[in-house]
């Protein structure tokens, strides 16, 4: 096997298992832990002191204002029940000046309970949105730096719904909670000092009724608890499988895999109805059960106010109060149930939103050395890699290229072409060993530096909902329309462009179906071309488009490459008969390198490639 001076190989060895994980998996949920989750949500809230301050201060005002009502209103009761008696004695007349001003401050206290109402609640409002907008912005924030491996191993579907349901599920449980949970705290301790003021012993009576209440509370909170969690998880996994199943929407129809479609889609939907209808089943219980409770003590209530009424003890106005009273002390006791309901749900939205920006970043690297600084040249030193510690992809990839080469890199499935791009670009480090551009170790640079360098062509291609020329322009953003369109003609693709509705302006939809995947893939050619970029990688680049539209590429492809370091994963075959350089890998390892006439007449893994995959269509690219 001959050398070549473009590319110096050090042979490795030992065997590889293909290029990256194939499937996606479902992260595992943990259990809830509700006190740490809503003690790191309250951190999270710590900007915004002062308002949720005044949200505490007028939920007290509202509720003190709310609680004072009732013991002026039985004044009133009070006076007209004795204006009453004394006119029927014959010995006085009702106060009706007295009771107009009574009811005229419990109309004051009243508006004045309303009044700050609104106004916590308004604020409470924005300190909720504004607590997920953070949220969303940190989330998508945090995408940016996640590792590529975890969006390989769970569904994109999973995550979306952290940054939708989860999100919105804690931005309505916050905006519910907090307020029911202070206003709920101070009316029990309000109303207790009233019903205190009004009768002790009557107070002890109703008070009997509070632990049968919080024990049945406790009771059902914990049977519940699980059922929240899961349907948090189960929601996740449905929108999963839902966005996969419409992302690849054709490939099921083509295969006629609707009914098993369906049918995972039912087992998923069904376990979520599951756990859904218990959380809710269970949490609803405590309504009537509460109310239950409440009514007896209502009874025992009355029972002891008409003894201590009959005694001369108490007032009737001070006995209508009282009932007032231990209605209202009953209502915050059942809100602080359904408030523990809520932040359940709060917190198995949090404790998911907060799982994943907990997730480990990617290290960014130094940002000292800049790639306008560097030369083109690129060594491979000994890379080791492997997606898992004991699943070694690349064992012992050595090689160097210089500056200005077109090096192809061909081999079976699964021997480790596309993760040697990955590892070019920083999609993964490595290992062990080190990957150099200009005799820098790519780790001493920084991702974005990194990539600056490169314009990439992918056979999965990518475009996003907008027009072609956004699209096209995405290789360069400050591009002018008139340097999107020479691009276009560089890459075979401005004739179809034009006989679109709109032409360059035509709206590409959100995954692209409304133009061929020949034509996605020359958009993409587009962008690279625009990019103008110093370092090409083409992978699988033209695997979609017809025979002659590659000749025509072709030639494009040749100017895009001239005088640029260029790495082709092997796509068809005119492309890599072209290049100055083959390099043949199997098992993640250099197997033989050079020309495509040497390697042919070497006689080795790489004439059997050919001669088994390209033979036939050797006639097609004949000079």
């Amino acid at each position: 096997m001959s050398g070549h001076p473009g590319f110096v190989p050090r042979p490795g060895r030992g065997p590889g298992r293909g290029h990256g994980p194939a499937g996606r998996m479902m992260g595992g949920e943990k259990p809830l832990n509700l006190k740490a989750t809503l003690r790191r949500m309250l951190s999270f809230m710590g900007q915004f002191k002062g308002r949720l301050a005044l949200v505490l201060l007028f939920a007290v005002g509202s509720t003190v204002f709310s609680i004072v009502g009732p013991k002026v209103l039985s004044e009133a009761t009070t006076v007209l029940f004795d204006g009453t008696v004394a006119a029927a004695a014959g010995t006085g007349s009702i106060d009706y000046a007295a009771i107009g001003r009574i009811l005229t401050v419990t109309l004051g206290l009243y508006l004045a309970s309303a009044g700050c109402a609104w106004v916590q609640s308004w604020i409470m409002s924005y300190v909720s949105q504004q607590t997920c907008y953070r949220l969303r912005d940190a989330i998508a924030r945090k995408i940016e730096r996640v590792p590529f491996g975890y969006f390989e191993k769970n569904s994109t579907g999973d995550t979306l719904s952290r940054i939708t349901n989860d999100v919105d599920t804690l931005g309505q449980s916050l905006n519910q909670g907090i307020t029911q949970l202070i206003t709920s705290s101070v009316t029990v301790v309000g109303v207790l000092a009233m019903m205190l003021s009004i009768n002790v012993a009557m107070t002890l009576v109703a008070l009997v009724m509070i632990p049968v209440s919080m024990a049945l509370v406790v009771v059902v909170v914990r049977l519940s608890q699980k059922h929240f969690v899961a349907q948090q998880r189960l929601l996740g996994a449905l929108n999963g499988q839902v966005e996969e199943t419409f992302s690849g929407h054709a490939v099921v129809k083509a295969f006629g895999r609707e009914g098993a479609t369906v049918e995972a889609y039912e087992r998923d939907n069904e376990a979520l109805y599951d756990a859904g209808w218990k959380a809710q089943f269970l949490s609803g219980l405590m309504m009537p059960v509460l109310g239950f409770v409440g009514n007896l003590g209502y009874v025992a209530v009355a029972v002891s106010g008409a003894f201590f009424a009959v005694a001369g003890a108490i007032t009737v106005g001070d006995i209508q109060a009282f009932i007032q009273y231990v209605k209202n002390f009953t209502q915050p006791i059942t809100q602080l149930a359904q408030v523990s309901n809520v932040l359940q749900s709060l917190a198995a939205a949090a404790e998911r939103i907060f799982a994943f920006l907990d997730l480990p970043e990617m290290d960014e690297g130094p940002s000292s050395v800049l790639a306008a600084d560097l030369a083109s040249d690129v060594e491979f030193d000994r890379v080791r890699f492997g997606y898992s510690p004991d699943a070694p992809v690349i064992r012992d990839f050595s090689a160097r290229a210089a500056a200005g080469r077109t090096v192809a890199i061909v081999g079976p499935t699964g021997a480790g072409k596309t993760t040697m791009v990955k590892l070019l670009m920083r999609f993964y480090d490595v290992d062990g060993g080190a990957i150099r551009i200009g005799g820098t170790d790519i780790r001493d640079m920084s991702r974005a530096e990194v990539r600056s360098l490169f314009a990439m062509v992918l056979q999965d291609t990518w475009l996003f909902s907008g027009t072609i020329r956004e699209n096209i322009r995405y290789g360069r953003l400050d591009a002018t329309d008139e340097e999107v369109e020479a691009a276009a003609r560089e890459a075979c693709a401005d004739h179809f462009i034009r006989t679109l509705p709109g032409g360059y302006d035509f709206a590409i939809n959100e995954d692209g179906t409304n133009v061929s995947a020949g034509q996605r893939q020359l958009l993409t050619i587009a962008r690279a071309l625009l990019a103008d970029r110093r370092m090409l990688i083409l992978d699988e680049a033209t695997s979609s488009v017809d025979t002659r539209t590659e000749l025509r590429i072709q030639q494009a492809m040749d100017r895009l490459m001239e005088g640029r370091t260029s790495f082709v994963i092997a796509h068809r075959l005119s492309t890599i008969r072209r290049a100055d350089l083959i390099l043949v890998m199997r098992d993640g390892d250099i197997a033989e390198q050079g020309t495509h006439e040497e390697l042919l007449a070497a006689g080795g893994f790489y004439a059997d490639l050919y001669d088994s995959q390209f033979a036939a269509c050797n006639d097609r690219f004949e000079d």
